[in-house]
């Protein structure tokens, strides 16, 4: 019988360990399964109706789950306690019943899963319903909360199907979510986390109503700098991600998260049910959040003895554009420097007024806002006029497009305190920065990377004038320009015009002066322009004989020696550093700060590096920024379980997406299989190289084969019918081989994995956090390379065929087109 695993399912599908206990102990639920899982969880009501709809019954399920498969765990060691003190079996699971005893959630019998699985089987949403309604009622934690979650909610003409659901309930069975099983302690807030932004990309523009990207939140966070001790709050939470990261960023800088006074408003009811499970999974069960279905402009929910609350910082990305009721507003002291149009969705200016009326005297507000409340006139311009008198704004921050959910058009962070609060070196001024090309083209969504908020946050903090960047404008040129808050005025980033020399369009040649404008560039990757280019004259340079194409450019440039020398030093200086980090990291698993060892691995990462760098300092804390974050669920491993640990997880994770038809990610492919298997997976490749050779000639042979149907001349390479026939005959014997070499690999990789020392898998761990980092240090550097191709590719554009070229050729064509008509007797 197969061991008991927190994906159950797999294990029977597995292979047998004679050593069950070391199985045990190593499966444990990893991040990519569990998110594989919630995935899939999703994709069986996908279809049904939009995620939008149908999130909070994947929200509602997990969190039962969780709850019920938690106490069960206290209520296991509350009988084994009392049948330790010779209690009857009977007594003991009364005295269990105890609610007092519990630290965690009491689960009434409703609600435990037990009985969710073993007896929902028809009218499944009202059972469900009334599930969630006891597990409410016996947690003073969850009041209000699991109510606005509805199995049985009508959408359009039908509500959710009882096979549906009871299909969901089978596909939660299938793991077991007890802390004990997670690979590290905060894994189902991280889970949560990924179903949120899943549902987001799902809901497309209505994602955007309870979700803003992670990597948005992270640079407002970094603006507010959130202190322990301090209160936070967001007036618009969506799904608590602004508060959730503030509390992270605090434990970050070494702080205690949970000394921080969190508080949210959120109108829409499921959304805010979302948020409070979020909090409870991350392990902030008093943060103070709020519901109510009006809003936060016309019904503040935080107040206290009848004024307003205030807080240290204000962190949010309101709804943009809304239209709001001035009549009976509460608190109208709120909008003292003035009423936005209550038509034509204008309230972001109200909101912002909101903000600073709830913001302490020495606090901070940072928001999202749409670029209209930077320059649209009437009201709004009166109210800009009233902020920047009192001298509210400190900086305004364009971004780039398409980085939200739900709308494509750029948006900008504004950055307020409160009359007064000001450092003196920045009173009467506004920092504009236009990071509208801080991104990286995504896919369906662009996003901001670690590099980008390094550079966005230090400007912040310099607070200095960088040319095409960022800028300070005194209250009197803003003044000057009617109190036009548009970025582009003040910091425009416009490339320069492309130089065109007229002399080599229409003779041929480089000029000599934009090579050199572009030797800075060159220098600083090890490039000489003579690798490329030889002299024609004083003024001007041509093409080297070795360049005959234009797609030469880009291998010419990679192998250059000095481009691989000055790439080698960096690469050089990285595993310098990454040598003198290893002792933190063999400090994780004794209990070394997470935060502490982020923060020495960031202030070491850019001293290693070379002076006269290609890459600027942001890329470079950038690389070091990136590599966390992707890594931080493997730290935390690591830091539970130490370097054996990350890797059985590791292994756990592959063994799952095997098992999984639709998985996102080859297992075979996993950084780990191709550690551990080399040559096994060279060999398999060679079988799958040999196999799609095979079936392409097959195929070319059916399309001749059609092409000799339709009357075509038959090809003088066809094959025979024998030979087709022995072809087809390897096909299925390579195919064979392969899926016998594919099912050895489960065997394979736990042998292998079992084959390591102790100091074995430390190196073999630390080898492939190098790798990843190396990675990263590549992207950018080769980021750079591409620029040095594009402006040896503009240059091979612009001058490489000249105007006399063009016009001898034309010359050409026109005679030999006079020459066939001479000989067709038109001329």
């Amino acid at each position: 019988m197969s061991p008991t695993l927190p994906l159950g399912v797999v294990a029977d599908v597995r292979w047998k360990h004679d050593d069950r206990n070391r199985w045990e102990q190593m499966a444990r639920l990893t991040l990519p399964q569990l998110e594989r899982h919630l995935f899939a969880a999703a994709d069986i009501l996908r279809g049904s109706m939009e995620a939008s709809a149908y999130k909070e019954y994947i929200f509602g399920m997990l969190f039962l789950k969780y709850a019920s498969d938690q106490f069960e765990v206290e209520r296991e060691q509350l009988i084994a306690r009392e049948a330790a003190k010779g209690k009857s079996p009977g007594d003991a699971k009364l005295v269990a019943e105890t609610k007092a005893f519990y630290k965690g959630f009491y689960v009434p019998t409703r609600a435990r899963w037990e009985q969710v699985h073993g007896d929902l089987h028809k009218d499944i949403g009202s059972g469900l319903n009334k599930a969630l309604e006891a597990l409410e009622e016996e947690n003073r934690a969850l009041d209000g909360v699991l109510r606005h979650i509805d199995f049985n909610r009508r959408v359009g003409q039908s509500t959710m199907s009882d096979k549906k659901l009871r299909e969901l309930i089978v596909h939660f069975n299938k793991v077991r979510l007890r802390q004990g099983d997670f690979e590290f302690p905060d894994l189902l807030g991280a889970a949560y986390e990924y179903l949120i932004r899943d549902f987001a990309d799902s809901a497309g523009k209505k994602g955007g109503e309870f979700y803003t990207p992670r990597s948005i939140v992270r640079l407002m966070v970094r603006i507010a700098e959130p202190r322990e001790g301090s209160s936070v709050y967001d007036p618009c939470s969506g799904s608590g991600g602004m508060l959730i990261l503030s509390k992270e960023y605090v434990e970050e800088q070494g702080g205690d998260g949970r000394n921080l006074a969190l508080a949210g408003q959120e109108k829409d009811g499921s959304v805010w049910a979302i948020s409070k499970m979020n909090m409870l999974l991350h392990g902030i069960p008093d943060a103070d959040l709020r519901n109510n279905n009006e809003g936060t402009l016309e019904d503040p929910a935080h107040v206290r003895g009848g004024e307003l609350m205030r807080f240290d910082r204000v962190i949010t990305n309101p709804p943009f554009s809304l239209n709001y009721t001035a009549d009976g507003i509460p608190f109208p002291e709120r909008f003292r420097y003035g009423w936005a149009p209550d038509k034509g969705k204008k309230a972001d200016l109200m909101f912002v007024q909101h903000m600073l009326a709830v913001t302490k005297p020495t606090g901070l507000v940072t928001t999202v806002m749409p670029h209209g409340v930077l320059f649209r006139g009437g009201e709004e311009a009166k109210i800009r006029s009233g902020l920047l008198d009192d001298d509210i704004i400190e900086a305004v921050i364009g971004l780039g497009p398409q980085l939200f959910y739900g709308t494509g058009i750029p948006a900008c962070i504004l950055v307020l305190r409160p009359k007064g609060a000001k450092a003196a070196e920045r009173k009467g001024k506004v920092l504009f920065i236009n990071a509208d090309h801080e991104y990286r083209e995504g896919r369906a969504q662009n996003l901001i990377e670690p590099q980008h908020i390094e550079k966005i946050i230090s400007a912040y903090n310099s607070h200095d004038d960088v040319e095409r960047f960022c800028r300070v404008t005194s209250r009197q040129e803003l003044a000057e320009n009617d109190d036009n808050l548009n970025i582009r005025r003040y910091v425009d980033t416009t490339p320069d015009p492309e130089p065109q020399d007229v002399r080599a369009h229409l003779h041929g040649g480089v000029p000599r002066s934009e090579v050199d404008a572009k030797r800075p560039l060159l220098a600083c990757h090890g490039l000489q322009p003579g690798a490329l280019m030889v002299d024609r004259d004083f003024d001007y340079l041509d093409f080297n004989s070795n360049v005959s194409m234009r797609a030469d450019l880009g291998s010419l440039i990679e192998n250059d020696e000095g481009v691989r020398a000055a790439e080698a030093e960096i690469e050089s200086g990285i595993a310098e550093w990454w040598a003198g980090m290893v002792p933190q990291f063999d400090a994780i698993p004794t209990g070394a700060s997470l935060a502490d060892f982020r923060a020495t691995l960031i202030a070491s990462f850019e001293a290693a590096l070379p002076g006269e760098r290609m890459l600027d300092r942001f890329q470079i804390t950038g690389i070091v920024a990136e590599w966390w974050w992707s890594s931080l669920s493997d730290l935390k491993t690591l830091a539970t379980h130490g370097y054996g640990g990350l890797i059985e997880a590791w292994q756990t994770s592959i063994l799952d997406a095997l098992e999984e038809a639709k998985s996102k990610i080859d297992p075979l492919d996993h950084r780990l299989s191709g550690a551990l298997l080399p040559e096994y997976l060279t060999a398999i490749g060679e079988l799958e190289a040999q196999t799609a050779e095979i079936e392409a000639t097959i195929k070319s042979q059916s399309e001749a084969e059609d092409d000799d149907a339709d009357g075509e001349d038959p090809s003088e390479d066809r094959l025979t019918d024998d030979e087709v026939k022995a072809l087809k005959k390897q096909r299925t014997a390579l195919k064979k081989q392969l899926a016998a070499a594919k099912a050895e690999f489960a065997s394979k990789l736990d042998s292998a994995r079992r084959r390591l020392s102790d100091e074995q898998a430390r190196e073999l761990v630390l080898k492939l956090f190098l790798a990843d980092v190396e990675a990263l240090a590549e992207q950018e550097m080769a980021r750079h390379r591409n620029l040095i191709t594009d402006a040896f590719g503009g240059w091979w554009d612009k001058y490489r065929v000249t105007l006399d070229a063009i016009e001898t050729e034309r010359a050409a064509a026109d005679a030999e087109l006079t020459g066939f008509l001479r000989d067709l007797g038109y001329e």
